[in-house]
């Protein structure tokens, strides 16, 4: 049975509410098929039982157990322990670091109610009364992917522009993009959020990197189907001349 270093971020916030602590090394005992998250129980269970951390399904379907591991963001319960020995150099102890885009609660969980709160300021869905919606399947698949994301906030917290510039007040970031996607394909949907994608959710920030894409567990390709379509509808929206001088000629 091979043996491993961990070293895993410990602290809470100081009286200013920055992040206070630091980086404890913990040699644990690995099992054949481990993953990340077996390794931080089984350091609560035999060195740090005060060691925090969120988690809940351990199947990569709640979004819970988002952590910082060698640096990349990933959900510990699906990150195997063989992959990132193998990704690391020899010798080094494997980093285990909270979520640096959200407030610190403590160790590694982190306080990301700043999404709860982004999500009740959208519009939701607004369709016919009744429920017996019908549409094609290609527009049902369309939207599928969607529908799968589980909220991990890995997207939020490799953006750079939350992460590096904290602008969570003007900036819904790609989690919340594809929410808004979501709706906005829609085919029975009858609102328009194209104003305030722009405004209120500050759209106009992202200049498409692809981070938020290329660290998304569910595979979801939230920049070439969510974020670039929405841009696409404010360009319309606000900037294309034809529309802009149908909606003079309506208002006169």
């Amino acid at each position: 049975m091979d043996e491993v270093t961990f070293r895993v971020f410990r602290g809470e916030p100081d009286a200013d509410g920055e992040p206070f602590g630091q980086m404890v090394d913990y040699t644990v005992a690995l099992d054949e098929g481990m993953v990340v998250l077996d390794v931080i129980h089984r350091i609560q269970a035999e060195q740090a039982p005060d060691l925090s951390c969120r988690w809940n399904c351990k199947a990569g379907k709640c979004g819970s157990c988002s952590a910082e591991v060698n640096g990349k963001p990933k959900l510990m319960c699906m990150t195997r322990m063989e992959d990132v020995l193998e990704e690391a150099p020899d010798g080094e102890p494997v980093l285990v670091k909270p979520m640096q885009a959200f407030p610190l609660t403590k160790d590694l969980v982190t306080d990301s109610s700043w999404a709860y709160d982004t999500d009740r300021r959208i519009t939701p869905i607004s369709g016919p009364e009744e429920f017996d919606w019908e549409f094609r399947q290609e527009e049902a698949d369309r939207l599928q992917e969607f529908r799968s994301c589980i909220e991990c906030m890995l997207c939020v917290n490799t953006c750079h522009v939350l992460r590096e510039h904290q602008m969570f007040d003007e900036f819904a970031g790609p989690r919340f993009f594809v929410r808004l996607a979501g709706l906005e394909m829609h085919p029975l949907d009858t609102e328009s959020r194209i104003p305030e994608i722009k405004d209120d959710f500050g759209i106009g920030y992202c200049n498409i990197t692809k981070c938020c894409t290329e660290v998304c567990p569910a595979g979801i390709n939230i920049t070439d189907n969510a974020i670039i379509p929405l841009k696409e509808r404010v360009v319309t929206e606000f900037y294309d001349p034809l529309v802009m001088l149908a909606r003079k000629l309506r208002s006169d």
